[in-house]
């Protein structure tokens, strides 16, 4: 079985010992046995804060819900917001209660998945700081070898993407915080615990680990696989599945007629999946209580699915074919559109180039990305 940062916490053990260690963490933050490494951490080292991401540190909280400040029941450790109405970032107060940060959470490898920004603010945070981060590296559950999708532009950073990632942009946490740490010029002082016996090939079900959602909405891993694509739905007017058994697998409204999208889209023969129509009724969020038609997404192929070229697929079919198709305006003022924030561009949204350029434009960025991210790789 490969084995999580966490599982190799007794070899860099040096790195925590005579520390007030603050961790960063969330319920995919465990050992192969499933101990939290809130425990570990607790009865091992000294564990003086806990820094909460979205949906808190014991997943109680929903997608969106502000975080407070509180003491954590079962350790009598105090717990800090890093998921604000305010700020998402550390404060010198905060950072003045410990040596060093831990961050253990599992990522999805997806850009639009806040964790990875908390880590990337929480990075900065500390080298300005002068605290040594220290990152429990975990495996990409999409592996470490494709790349997706365009790069994020300048101008376009928000909580859904904040730093020039790729949308699937195969590298692990760890790595992405090596990059980023050079990239940027932040100089922390930086050390990644790493993953054994993790290859770059792996998808998650090979590496013989049990899928632990990372939140409530991400409950498998074939979502995980799909997310890149179908998370555009979330700046759309139409349900991207939340408040359903399969959100980001499943795409409707009232408005749309499913028998004839899924023929549509399985018309179109796209490498790795295929389309059912179907009705369901959101419990929550957008369309909550009515009847959406719409069609569920099957993969059949991981390897040869291109998750964010399906995504569009199908938000560009229901843009042309159904005149109650809308984006959602910005969600604050002086905001961009969310559909901007997610794509990372305004092009698709303005939509001045045809889907297939835009793909291929998205291809040439992936393909200069995936070059210039090698050199941070740990894992061959």
């Amino acid at each position: 079985m490969v084995m999580n940062g966490i599982d190799q916490l007794a070899a860099y053990a040096k790195l925590l010992h005579g520390q007030r260690l603050g961790l960063i963490t969330a319920p995919t933050g465990l050992t192969t046995d499933f101990v939290s490494t809130i425990q570990v951490l607790n009865e091992a080292f000294h564990l003086a804060a806990l820094f909460s991401p979205e949906h808190g540190v014991r997943g109680d909280l929903a997608a969106g819900a502000l975080v407070d400040s509180y003491t954590d029941p079962l350790t009598g450790v105090p717990v800090y917001s890093l998921y604000r109405k305010d700020s998402k970032r550390m404060t010198a107060e905060m950072l003045d209660e410990v040596d060093a940060v831990v961050y253990d959470i599992q990522d999805v490898g997806v850009r639009y998945y806040t964790y990875i920004y908390t880590m990337l603010y929480a990075l900065e945070d500390c080298a300005k700081a002068g605290k040594p981060f220290i990152v429990l590296d975990r495996v990409n559950p999409l592996n470490g070898v494709t790349v997706e999708g365009n790069v994020l532009k300048p101008g376009f950073e928000s909580f859904v993407g904040n730093y020039p990632l790729c949308v699937r942009y195969g590298l692990t946490a760890g790595e992405v915080a090596l990059m980023a740490n050079d990239q940027m010029g932040w100089n922390a002082e930086l050390h990644v615990i790493p993953c054994g016996g993790w290859n770059r090939s792996m998808f998650y079900p090979e590496t013989g680990r049990i899928w632990v959602h990372p939140s409530l909405n991400m409950p498998r891993f074939e979502t995980a696989l799909l997310y890149g694509g179908t998370c555009l739905f979330e700046g759309t007017n139409l349900s991207e599945g939340r408040g359903t058994s399969f959100p980001f697998e499943m795409i409707g409204a009232p408005f749309i007629e499913p028998e004839r999208l899924a023929a549509e889209m399985n018309a179109k023969r796209l490498p790795g999946v295929l389309f059912r129509s179907v009705y369901f009724k959101p419990t929550t969020s957008k369309h909550a209580g009515e009847l959406c038609g719409g069609v569920q997404l099957y993969v059949t192929d991981p390897q040869a699915l291109q998750a964010v070229a399906t995504g569009f697929a199908l938000l560009d079919t229901i843009r042309r074919n159904y005149e109650d198709f809308t984006f959602l305006p910005p969600m604050k003022e002086n905001s961009r559109p969310f559909i901007d924030l997610l794509s990372g561009d305004k092009v698709y949204r303005e939509g001045a180039v045809p889907l297939p350029e835009l793909l291929e434009q998205f291809r040439e960025e992936s393909a200069a990305f995936a070059e210039t991210k090698r050199q941070y790789h740990l894992y061959s």
